[in-house]
């Protein structure tokens, strides 16, 4: 006589559907899959993962750009960094998605020219539920000059949208010590980003590391300089069966 095999299934992560077949219960498989977005617009679509249970999303706005600079011969003009963008998370169920949710990524702001502002971070969402803030650009708010100045930093963003949410780091300031002397700011960090170095010889603005902080500004010494491009933002969905 053929033995007749047998298996057990526990119930706890296990059902049998209408159709006879063994199948793992919505909520008992943990993280599945992880999407990431860039720049730009996207659409998340439920439908693409019928086992899908609950999602974690991450948002990081775009960090603030930072101003150039163009000194006279033999003077200073350091500029401020731009403030890093803000990051906001949350933990949410599938019966709170509609069918699909639009997703945008925040662009980092613009390089300011030789006498322009740094550009403003955009914002980054994950439709209406989750929503980050983007930092400012850095200003362009010290004349040519050899005597001692400073220039004030940018303020980070405010908390935006989320179960988890928190603005953008503050830029560091600038400062002149004389016309052969200077500091430029440093760029805000963001959550997932750390921001441009304030640079001590001439140059354009340093950029950011990771995503979403801002960038350091330029320095001049008589030259013409730009300032840099803030980082980019970044939506990241973890998915859960």
């Amino acid at each position: 006589m053929v033995p007749i095999a047998r298996a057990c299934a526990c119930d706890t992560y296990f059902t049998v559907d209408p159709t006879g077949e063994l199948c793992l219960k919505p909520g008992t498989m943990g993280l599945r899959q992880t999407l990431y977005y860039g720049t730009g617009s996207h659409t998340f679509v439920k439908a693409n993962y019928p086992w899908l249970s609950r999602i974690e999303v991450e948002v990081q706005a775009g960090g603030g750009g930072s101003a150039g600079a163009n000194a006279a011969a033999n003077e200073a003009i350091p500029r401020p960094g731009g403030a890093g963008g803000g990051y906001s998370k949350s933990l949410l169920a599938v019966s709170a998605l509609g069918a699909s949710v639009p997703i945008t990524v925040g662009a980092g702001g613009t390089a300011g020219g030789a006498t322009t502002e740094g550009g403003d971070g955009r914002p980054s969402s994950f439709g209406s539920l989750v929503i980050a803030t983007g930092g400012s650009g850095g200003t362009n708010n010290m004349p040519s000059g050899t005597s001692l100045n400073t220039g004030q930093g940018i303020a980070g963003p405010g908390a935006g949208t989320g179960s988890f949410a928190v603005g953008g780091g503050a830029s560091g300031s600038a400062i002149r010590l004389s016309g052969g002397y200077a500091m430029a700011g440093h760029g805000g960090d963001s959550f997932l980003g750390t921001g441009g170095l304030g640079r001590t010889t001439e140059g354009a603005g340093l950029t950011s590391r990771g995503y979403g902080a801002g960038a350091g500004g330029g320095l001049s010494f008589g030259g013409s300089v730009t300032g840099g491009v803030g980082g980019a933002g970044r939506v990241i969905v973890h998915l859960y069966g």
